[in-house]
């Protein structure tokens, strides 16, 4: 069988012919939804905790209403249930103003469903959501959260009653999930180069060098701040004004209370959410490659390769950026 790639990118799913955006992502799960009706029943049977015909299930996508906002996927039963699904890639999830909004709508707020609820699509697991303070308005929103990795665990099980062509569509869409949602892509050759400092932090006993080289940790905010949402397959640390080290990201966690995993850090709850990183064996270029003009605390990506061939990281950045465009991505 022949391979696929559109804009140098290999497509191996019909799904990744849309892309890889967020609406591209609830896009393909409501088009499986409307045509598997095993996944659709148990999907809301996960989240409702009640059987539904499916044929009588209404599915819109980015229905819109005056002061509600769009919302991304909406699921109606008339007189039974009323599901709006929010989907987030990553460790994103809506703010409390959003849902507030969602509450208000009045196609939501009339209706005469039994059941009502907000459904958000995540990274994020219900044990982790349920032992977090800060999320509490999403408990007094009423919303229930499912993690991508839930939703494809559904899909898979619907299969054993689907029909062949319904099966054939399910294993597309899981094929998707797998590559755009919640697992790393390990064919990605980006690399997140950061900056490092040997100073101390007011109360820790160990600077951000000690911590790369002496522990193979590191840790940054979720999203926030210019930070991923997601974690990158490798991350390169330059200090001293040059790159010093490229790791590949063996494993990682969301943590808010760092001194629960580095003891040289003080106690407490930062209040938001942190990739912790734990770091594969060092590797690096055989010559120097300085930093270039780049500010002193200036984050960048770069393909791997690039880190190898040019001299500078600004180079490597800027090299990587004109390949980018170059192939449409």
């Amino acid at each position: 069988m022949g391979t696929l790639e559109l804009n140098s990118r290999e497509i191996k799913s019909v799904f990744g012919l849309l892309g890889e955006k967020e609406n591209d992502i609830s896009f393909s799960v409501a088009w499986a939804l409307s045509r598997c009706p095993f996944f659709l029943k148990g999907f809301i049977k996960n989240i409702a905790h009640i059987d539904v015909d499916p044929s009588l299930v209404k599915i819109n996508l980015q229905h819109y209403e005056r002061d509600g906002g769009i919302t991304d996927i909406e699921l109606e039963s008339q007189g039974k249930l009323f599901i709006i699904i929010e989907a987030k890639r990553g460790w994103i999830l809506p703010g409390e103003r959003q849902l507030g909004a969602y509450k208000k709508r009045q196609s939501f707020s009339q209706s005469n469903a039994s059941i009502k609820k907000f459904v958000v699509l995540s990274d994020y697991k219900k044990p982790y959501v349920g032992n977090c303070g800060e999320l509490a308005y999403l408990e007094k929103s009423k919303a229930e959260i499912l993690s991508w990795e839930e939703v494809a665990r559904i899909a898979a099980r619907s299969k054993q009653d689907s029909s062949h062509r319904e099966k054939h569509l399910i294993d597309e869409l899981l094929i998707y999930l797998r590559e755009v949602v919640y697992m790393q892509k390990i064919d990605s050759n980006w690399v997140f180069v950061v900056s490092l400092g040997s100073y101390l932090p007011r109360g820790w006993k160990i600077s951000f060098i000690d911590l790369v080289e002496k522990k193979k940790l590191y840790f940054h905010s979720v999203g926030k701040r210019g930070w991923p949402k997601e974690p990158p397959n490798y991350i390169a640390f330059r200090y001293y004004g040059k790159l010093q080290s490229i790791h590949r990201i063996e494993d990682w966690d969301v943590v808010r209370n760092m001194h629960s995993r580095i003891r040289e850090i003080p106690k407490g709850d930062w209040g938001e959410d942190y990739f912790l990183y734990k770091l594969g064996k060092r590797f690096a270029p055989d010559h120097e490659v300085k930093t270039g003009g780049i500010y002193a605390n200036g984050r960048v990506r770069c393909m791997l390769d690039t880190l190898f061939t040019c001299k500078t990281i600004k180079q490597a950045r800027d090299v990587s950026k004109t390949r980018e465009k170059s192939m449409g991505a």
